[in-house]
């Protein structure tokens, strides 16, 4: 891996975005499907991801930054919103609403006033609001954590530089089905598409917003 990325920062890839002036934190899908074992959605770390989300919320409510959650909901099992996706995945049926595993993994719950985006598809900005909301509060810095690393997060974060945002993926508060994927995609997201970094980097520089 040491090899591959030394490959890739020659050829130009890898140059750090670098944090803005006003960061908004944004929390993709933490919902019990992806920490139920019953779900077939299941994450082993999971778990480990939401303590991490739970954390970044801690450190952005502490410093006066937005913290802005996603969900998918689906008014019945047969995901009728999004057909295709459905289709592709249809385990996206644990979404419905009123199933178990729709809600937020606890302790993750959005404090009163937190903006709630629910959606449909694997990027937080596809069909929402989501791009005119941080335009207007003039955010220009996205901090990512979420379910999952090679799906949504990926999906969120990619849509977050095309619209403008300076995308930050903690890479502790990821998780995805297997390290593999995991691993792959923060290397992919970090060389074209994002700023990689760890939790304590994103509590500090919350911090020094406050």
């Amino acid at each position: 891996m040491a090899e591959l990325a030394e490959d890739y920062a020659t050829a130009g890839f890898a140059r750090r975005l670098g944090w803005g002036t006003r960061p908004a934190v944004l929390l993709v899908d933490p919902a019990v499907a992806y920490t139920s074992p019953d779900s077939p959605l299941h994450l082993r770390t999971g778990e480990v991801a939401v303590e991490a989300m739970s954390s970044l919320a801690e450190s952005a409510r502490a410093a006066g930054v937005p913290v802005i959650w996603t969900r998918v909901r689906f008014a019945d099992a047969s995901c009728a919103e999004a057909p295709l996706f459905a289709a592709k995945v249809p385990a996206l049926r644990v979404f419905a609403d009123g199933s178990e595993f729709a809600g937020f993994a606890p302790p993750l719950s959005p404090a009163p006033g937190e903006l709630v985006v629910v959606k449909h598809y694997a990027s937080a900005f596809a069909g929402t609001s989501l791009a005119a909301w941080l335009a207007s509060h003039h955010i220009d810095t996205l901090v990512i954590g979420g379910f999952s690393t090679s799906g949504c997060v990926r999906a969120s974060a990619l849509d977050a530089l095309q619209n403008g945002f300076r995308p930050m993926v903690v890479r502790d508060a990821c998780a995805d089905r297997d390290a593999g994927p995991h691993d792959a995609n923060l290397f992919d997201l970090n060389a074209k598409y994002a700023d990689v970094i760890d939790l304590p980097e994103a509590r500090t520089e919350l911090a020094a917003r406050a």
